[in-house]
């Protein structure tokens, strides 16, 4: 279990957490500021346009993410409320996974900089590299097009037919699947290290 690491290596538990949860919570941000600009003001009059974590998380999740390493969020949105439906409902779902990819971006980004200015003693390198890591495995992870994550609803507007699956045991099965596979979770991280090291131009990371 996740929450073994505390006794282990203490400072990666707390690394891993507080970025998860900042992650998350950007993510959800996203997904409600795009469902604002779509017309939708769900996510103002239920006040998940906040940066409290335990709104777009909930306890439960945050606990879950100490225990096992795995966590989850919502954001409330009405897409009948939505000036265009179809577009609307893939804008609002793209958000969350790409304010994943532009903060792994940002964090590589960094990265550069340390690297190019060579200035290791003003930011942590390993946290940084963790960052960006976290954000493009989420980014990967949340295209997938299985419901009910957000890769679904953008593909399911574009290829109409997987939205039967939605209402289906489908994707309870498909994601009970993925992560009893260990090289489901080896096979995200690896492609985030490789765009990583590719952006670095490095072609191994060692701190």
């Amino acid at each position: 279990m996740f929450i073994e690491t505390l006794f282990t290596e203490p400072i990666y538990f707390f690394r891993i957490i507080i970025i998860v949860i900042f992650s998350i919570t950007l993510h959800e941000l996203a997904h409600g500021w795009a469902a604002m600009s779509q017309g939708d003001n769900t996510p103002q009059k239920t006040g998940h346009l906040t940066l409290n974590p335990v709104v777009h998380m909930g306890k439960e999740s945050i606990i879950f993410l100490c225990l096992m390493g795995i966590a989850w969020g919502q954001m409330p949105v009405n897409p009948s409320k939505f000036r265009s439906p179809k577009l609307g409902n893939i804008l609002v779902s793209a958000a969350g996974p790409l304010s994943n990819l532009t903060l792994g971006i940002l964090f590589i980004a960094v990265l550069k900089l340390i690297a190019n200015f060579s200035l290791p003693g003003l930011f942590s390198v390993e946290f940084l590299y963790l960052a960006a890591r976290i954000n493009l495995i989420l980014f990967l992870f949340n295209l997938l097009p299985i419901p009910p994550l957000d890769g679904f609803h953008v593909f399911s507007e574009i290829f109409p037919k997987l939205k039967a699956l939605e209402n289906t045991q489908f994707g309870l099965f498909a994601m009970m699947l993925l992560f009893i596979i260990p090289e489901f979770g080896t096979g995200l991280s690896t492609i985030a290290d490789l765009v990583i090291r590719s952006a670095l131009g490095v072609e191994s990371l060692s701190f």
